[in-house]
């Protein structure tokens, strides 16, 4: 009776483990409960963390456990053992898989060394994710030709992205669209030569009913755009390149092969019209004809002249 009563005030400050080694008799060693239980959650991200168990030359080994609504109205109390937290070294254990829906977890954890279990330490008010930390995302802005384009960091299937962009201008209306996820370029909008514009984004969980604050904007500027007139006149110099360039070269080629290698063409009165065998063998009397004729054409030549 004397055993029950000294519990008594132990349970009501939830120190049954310090009790309990003040009960057992020297010489006992007790495994502590690990202490200073905490929730880290930030973007949907939970995570319990705790103060290790110290045993000098020893490795302690944890285990975690939740406990949802469900489980306290229809199950009976159960608690569920964490999917990656089962006998592990870490101070530490990742709840995001096993907290999946909005509503209060219990969680606890307790140390394992051989043989001896600690008893188990409860975190003091219950986790609802709810509480998680939105921040604002992370984007790249960038431009491809004359299109706004923006990738946002990849937070999970449960977020949305509300992004805000407008013309850097005075009184310029904001215009919004909801990007679903991220990981991936979105085209905002087609810019306006010569025109600067802005992008915003915010985080949003329907999930929990909560959006993180808007991240610092984000500006973009597009250079004016060459005059028509002066675009005509380039487009008209390309295509007269594109025609006189390969007439030059033509022309080039023809001039060097003119200059290194002439082609001579010989005059129509030096050309041979009869075998060559014929002329050498013309006989004498021919020779003799012609050179009597030419005689008589002198002498009557020069009767005329007297």
């Amino acid at each position: 009776m004397w055993f029950f009563y000294a519990l008594i005030p132990c349970l009501l400050r939830a120190h049954l483990s310090a009790c309990l080694s003040a009960l057992i008799p020297d010489g006992v060693a007790i495994l502590p409960a690990p202490q200073n239980l905490s929730v880290h959650s930030t973007n949907m991200k939970h995570f319990l963390m705790w103060s290790p168990v110290i045993v000098p030359g020893e490795t302690v080994y944890y285990s975690v456990e939740y406990q949802g609504e469900y489980e306290r109205l229809y199950l009976s109390d159960v608690w569920i053992p964490s999917s990656w937290c089962s006998l592990t070294e870490k101070t530490e254990c990742d709840l995001t898989e096993d907290i999946t829906a909005t509503v209060p977890y219990s969680l606890h954890v307790r140390a394992t060394l051989g043989s001896q279990t600690s008893a188990w330490s409860t975190l003091t008010h219950p986790f609802n994710r709810n509480s998680t930390i939105l921040t604002p995302p992370w984007m790249d802005v960038t431009k491809d030709g004359f299109h706004l384009v923006i990738e946002l960091e990849d937070l999970g299937p449960q977020f949305e992205f509300l992004v805000a962009y407008w013309r850097r201008e005075s009184a310029t209306k904001e215009h919004i669209k909801m990007v679903r996820s991220g990981g991936i370029p979105v085209h905002l909008v087609t810019m306006e030569p010569g025109a600067a514009y802005c992008v915003k984004a915010q985080a949003v969980v329907k999930a929990i009913g909560r959006h993180s604050a808007f991240s610092q904007a984000e500006c973009i500027e597009v250079q004016e755009a060459l005059p028509l007139a002066l675009a005509l006149f380039a487009f008209v110099g390309f295509m007269l390149n594109l025609v006189a360039v390969p007439i030059s070269i033509w022309k080039m080629g023809q001039l060097l092969r003119y200059s290194c290698c002439p082609v001579v063409v010989l005059p129509n009165t030096l050309k041979i019209t009869s075998s060559p065998q014929k002329l050498i063998s013309c006989r004498k009397e021919e020779v003799d004809a012609c050179a009597m004729t030419t005689v008589l054409s002198s002498e009557e030549l020069f009767r005329t002249w007297i």
